[in-house]
């Protein structure tokens, strides 16, 4: 029997809380304040099977990609309810950082969430605060998919968010690079991600080989190890990992199901072209 289920079994025999005995979100944000080395992707198919699917692939986490993919309400849901049921951690890039859009995605049950155009520390601390339970911060409902369906109590609740709810802030423009050593100092965001696209189009380059990108790379890296935040990116592939992490990323979001598939799909055919 897996350890992971060995220890959830007991712990249901003695009559413990088992939704807290088998969150793994609360894993990763761990392994993030670690600096562990984590490998995920983002996921663009609205399908609970395309989820399924790469639970099983050995990842670290997946990424829902609210904010460039097709995902409605109910796909959405039904993506993240699997995610849950698989005991495997699921953030969400959301297409804006408003209080009912993290509110949402954070009561269906993901993990965390990821938030685009962060370039003030003023969207940072809003991000946070409405992600985090509080004052003027995020709605507390204990009848949520995440909350258990009023499973849980309070004070295990609000222990659990802490422990668990991650928030990552995206820099994609030039102002957000020139914010990025007061944006990872905010309480509650835990780690920064370039978006090196955008950062390239927004510097006005048409490739991702350009100066500009390196220089904002090594900036925003600095300050989330100033600040002990975990330094993010997207990756197109492991090489371009390999080649980053001198700028001081350890968590890659890598391509996404359909750079894969794709990228599967071409070895195969050309391999079969090439057979003699």
């Amino acid at each position: 029997m897996p350890p992971r289920l060995h220890k959830v079994i007991g712990i249901a025999a003695k009559g413990g809380n088992v939704m807290a005995a088998t969150e793994r979100g609360g894993d990763l944000r761990a392994r993030m304040r670690a600096g562990d080395r984590l490998a995920g992707t983002f996921m663009k198919t609205p399908s609970h099977v395309v989820m399924e699917i790469l639970i099983l692939a050995g990842l670290d986490f997946v990424c829902i990609d609210a904010e460039h993919a097709p995902f409605d309400r109910a796909a959405m849901d039904a993506c993240i309810a699997v995610a849950r049921a698989r005991d495997f951690p699921v953030l969400v890039r959301i297409g804006d950082g408003s209080p009912a859009r993290i509110l949402d995605v954070l009561d269906m049950g993901a993990t965390g969430i990821v938030v685009p155009h962060v370039d003030s520390v003023e969207k940072a601390r809003a991000i946070a605060r409405a992600a985090r339970f509080g004052h003027g911060g995020r709605g507390y409902a204990g009848s949520t998919r995440w909350a258990g369906y009023t499973a849980g109590a309070m004070p295990d609740l609000l222990a659990r968010s802490r422990s668990e709810t991650i928030v990552l802030a995206q820099i994609e423009e030039p102002e957000g690079v020139d914010a990025a050593e007061e944006i990872a100092a905010v309480d509650g965001i835990d780690g920064l991600f370039t978006g090196p696209a955008d950062l390239t189009v927004a510097y006005g380059h048409e490739t991702m080989e350009n100066d500009d990108l390196k220089r904002a790379m090594t900036r925003v890296g600095e300050a989330c190890a100033t600040h002990g935040k975990m330094y993010v990116t997207w990756v197109p592939d492991v090489a371009t990992a390999r080649d980053w992490q001198r700028y001081g990323f350890r968590m890659f979001f890598v391509s996404s199901e359909h750079g894969w598939m794709l990228q599967g799909a071409r070895r195969v055919a050309e391999g079969i072209r090439a057979l003699t």
